[in-house]
């Protein structure tokens, strides 16, 4: 009987490890100090559960080259996670779902300063896409908001 208690109780211990999530990725995020709402973004990173390390420059365009970001696909900040590249206000969300599925890509961009994306301030609900680029820089639509 004592020895079956054991087993009930140390398993009772490992329960909480076993079903823990993994923790997510750090995000580096590339910015310029004086944009506000790429601030915003990394509060929507850092709220849905990502770490996030803040690199403050005025070459963004530095690191947009390094990744990959096609030129015409730009925004205002540029980030990594997982290996992959996070270009402009793409929703937590759709890089959660980006590192689960591990597509064969660079990574996923949001072109422009979509309005009623995260980190921006419009409540219209306009719509907006986000661009999954591949490894050959060709674009497919990854998510519709």
């Amino acid at each position: 009987m004592k020895s079956s208690i054991r087993i009930v109780v140390f398993l009772s211990l490992l329960a909480p490890v076993a079903w823990a999530a993994p923790a997510l990725p750090t995000v580096t995020v590339y910015k310029s100090p004086s944009c506000g709402c790429c601030g915003k973004w990394v509060e929507h990173m850092k709220t849905n559960g990502f770490p996030v390390v803040t690199h403050e420059t005025e070459d963004v365009a530095a690191h947009k080259a390094r990744l990959g970001v096609p030129v015409a696909l730009g925004s205002c900040h540029t980030a990594e996670v997982g290996g992959y590249l996070i270009e402009g206000h793409v929703p937590a969300a759709d890089v959660k779902r980006l590192l689960a599925e591990k597509p064969r890509a660079r990574g996923l961009v949001s072109p422009g300063m979509p309005a009623s994306a995260p980190g921006m301030d419009d409540t219209r609900k306009t719509p907006y896409e986000i661009l999954l680029v591949g490894k050959d820089g060709k674009t497919a639509t990854y998510a519709r908001h």
